[in-house]
């Protein structure tokens, strides 16, 4: 049987493709997780609303500019539509599915196959942002913008100096395997490659990022061959841990060959592994004993020491690694501990705060929250990020009345800024909304503390940096051992009774407790580190003596 290779076959794992092609009745009884259904859900939405918009757009032109392929369809009949749409000659086709090329082995589908001279070029709609603001400050130095978009009304691209292009290779390569499609069957504008252009529209859908494709047709051919060669089983592969293991549905199968072989990928990034097995480092017991220079190539920005700790810490069983002979976090008089919830991009719909007042044993410490229930994106957002802000800001002022110090901490600040800032630029004007000025102001100050930054400066963390992974090194327990970002996406939709699902009060309260645990967390985590860390969690030093053969493979504790 001929191997066909769909776009998303083109990059990622490659012993992932291996297996899955290998193993094909397993691949087709699969169910999806239900994060991977929440993805598909939220991508699925998001495509809808930009079909409608574009319909929208040529609503008022003739019936043929805007055809859609009917998704309920089967593959013959969606194919049989497309290619009738492009012999009449539609402007816009949406939901646009190729033939599958048996001979070349590929298969692909367009969200939009856009008419041009008397071809068709591909644009593909994504849930991920394609472009980013050029940052202030960036325009008018004399080099030339890279970036080039078109409206997303028609096509005319054109550099655009208020963007900076953010690439992801594996739409690139979906795009280039779709524009080889259109090439085999004659339906492309052009037969030069030079003269190919093919487009994106991503999460915002305010415009459409254009690409040359000659280079990365070249790319793609050489691309596709080494996929092809491994889909074939003619490359051998190994399992080698990388990112998207977290999400692979072969990892319970390649988890335990890693660990039985003591894989060093356990301990360090893929290319990290790479560079340490070129230089013959190819296990955590490898690694916990190298004494020599970090290997050629090893990235500035990774101290390879941290890497040696990890790997013996993996040994040893130890989940975090003092940096600092004395660890260190910002304390204040007054200190409000913060976490935000939001659901996917719709909006934030709580934010969570614990009080604690350190001079003033008899005020009460306790938990606040600011919420809204009505579906996102909702107006009512804007009256409950307004009492936060203003609830904050009064509790401030008060302290700094009081002549006491003030702080308020979240744990990773880049969630919390996004939401502070887009809620001051998206409801500008509004009762008790502050500018985004002033937002600026208060993020850029001493008094609003990143605990995730903190724990960075102090701390190797050889499970990772989350919240949820270091807060039960300090003692701390999660109510709802469910709880957790993804799964608070299932509540929210329940709680809410978004896309027409019933209304389940009991996860609105159940989102209120995961939302305060989060903050408690935070409170007993920087409080730890100033109060107890040191005594508790060894020294980077006391890990590296384990080189020495001071220590074995046994538990540190000390």
């Amino acid at each position: 049987m001929v191997t066909v290779l769909h776009p998303r076959d083109l990059s990622g794992c490659e012993h992932r493709l291996a297996l899955d092609h290998s193993h094909p009745d397993l691949v087709r009884a699969r169910l999806d997780t239900p994060e991977a259904q929440r993805r598909k859900d939220a991508a699925a939405e998001h495509r809808i609303a930009v079909r409608d918009m574009i319909r929208g757009l040529h609503s008022d032109q003739d019936p043929g500019t805007f055809v859609e392929v009917a998704a309920d369809l089967d593959h013959d009949n969606r194919v049989r539509a497309t290619l009738d749409a492009c012999a009449a000659g539609a402007a816009w086709i949406w939901n646009a599915t190729l033939p599958t090329d048996r001979e070349r082995g590929r298969r692909g589908h367009s969200e939009l196959l856009m008419r041009k001279d008397a071809g068709y070029l591909p644009i593909i709609v994504v849930n991920h942002r394609v472009s980013y603001p050029t940052k202030r400050g960036r325009q008018g130095n004399g080099v030339a913008p890279s970036t080039v978009t078109s409206p997303v009304w028609g096509w005319a691209p054109s550099p655009d100096p208020t963007r900076n292009g953010r690439n992801q290779r594996r739409d690139q390569l979906r795009l280039a395997q779709l524009t080889a499609m259109l090439l085999d069957l004659g339906l492309s504008p052009s037969t030069d490659p030079e003269e190919l252009q093919a487009g994106l529209i991503g999460l915002d859908a305010d415009c459409i990022v254009v690409y040359d494709m000659a280079e990365l047709l070249a790319e793609y051919d050489e691309v596709f061959a080494r996929r092809m060669a491994v889909a074939d089983q003619l490359v051998a592969t190994e399992p080698r841990r990388i990112g998207e293991c977290r999400g692979c549905p072969w990892w319970p199968r390649c988890e335990p060959e890693l660990v039985a072989r003591r894989d060093v990928s356990l301990v360090v990034g893929g290319n990290q592994a790479a560079l340490l097995a070129d230089a013959g480092v190819q296990t955590i017991d490898e690694l916990a004993h190298y004494a020599g220079p970090p290997p050629d190539g090893w990235p500035g920005n990774i101290a390879f020491d941290d890497v040696v700790v990890n790997a013996i810490a993996w040994l040893t069983d130890t989940p975090l690694i003092r940096r600092l002979d004395d660890p260190v976090v910002a304390r204040a008089d007054v200190e409000i501990d913060v976490d935000m919830e939001s659901f996917g991009e719709h909006g934030a719909y709580m934010w969570g705060t614990f009080l604690t007042d350190n001079t003033d044993p008899s005020r009460p410490v306790r938990y606040r929250s600011f919420v809204t229930w009505e579906p996102l994106p909702a107006r009512d957002e804007a009256r409950s990020f307004a009492e936060f802000w203003t609830w904050l800001m009064t509790e401030r002022a008060h302290a700094h009345a009081a002549g006491k110090s003030f702080a308020a901490y979240c744990y990773s600040q880049q969630a919390e800024n996004r939401w502070l800032l887009g809620s001051a630029t998206r409801f500008a004007g509004d009762r008790g909304v502050p500018t985004r000025a002033e937002v600026e102001r208060f993020i850029g100050s001493d008094e609003w503390v990143d605990i995730y930054a903190a724990v960075a400066e102090n701390f190797i963390c050889p499970n990772g940096k989350g919240l949820k992974k270091v807060a039960p090194v300090a003692g701390f327990t999660w109510r709802d051992a469910e709880a957790g970002g993804e799964a608070s996406m299932d509540w929210y939709r329940q709680a809410v009774g978004f896309g027409g699902v019933p209304v389940d009060l009991t996860q609105r309260e159940r989102l209120l407790e995961y939302n305060e645990d989060d903050v408690r967390a935070t409170k007993v985590l920087r409080e730890w580190i100033s109060d107890g860390a040191k005594q508790q969690v060894p020294h980077k030093d006391q890990i590296l003596a384990f080189r020495s053969g001071a220590h074995r493979a046994q538990r540190l504790e000390e």
